[in-house]
């Protein structure tokens, strides 16, 4: 399914739902953060995706990144929650959602990265001085560089 991101843009249609959602940071031994370039909007994210009923958060977080990543991963800490509600993404069936993530950092523990073909086009572990070579959205850059901020001691609330 297409989808449309618009961030603090007037001619935004208003949101009609709210899917809480995780992402998760992980770095490799060199200090590079694994992104994924996704099929729906053809931006670089960090791997991630809906949280579903009858799950724990966290466990939504290492379910997604298996998915998306091969990865398997441990919740490591809370980066920051995202609620921007200038921030909604239109989808072709007419649902318009308001951004609500929670971003956590995880550690890499097994497997390897490979594309799912389906929600993933690419994944790559990049340096964080070639990020700026990348096309990602403002609001998952945000994320990225508090996950990459070793100055912060509490989560992000906004």
């Amino acid at each position: 399914m297409a989808r449309i991101d618009y961030f603090n843009d007037p001619s935004a249609p208003p949101a009609n739902s709210v899917v809480p959602s995780v992402t998760a940071a992980i770095r490799n031994g060199a200090g590079d953060v694994l992104l994924i370039h996704k099929v729906d909007n053809d931006l670089w994210a960090l791997p991630g995706g809906g949280h579903d009923a009858g799950e724990y958060l966290t466990d939504t977080v290492v379910r997604e990144v298996q998915e998306e990543t091969g990865l398997d991963v441990e919740v490591v800490r809370l980066v920051g929650t995202y609620t921007n509600p200038a921030h909604v993404m239109a989808y072709d069936d007419g649902e318009v959602r308001q951004q609500f993530s929670l971003c956590f950092e995880c550690r890499w523990i097994g497997g390897e990265p490979r594309e799912d073909g389906s929600e993933t086009k690419e994944v790559r572990w990049v340096a964080p001085a070639d990020l700026d070579g990348l096309n990602i959205h403002p609001s998952m850059r945000l994320r990225i560089d508090h996950a990459l901020d070793s100055a912060r001691t509490s989560p992000y609330l906004g």
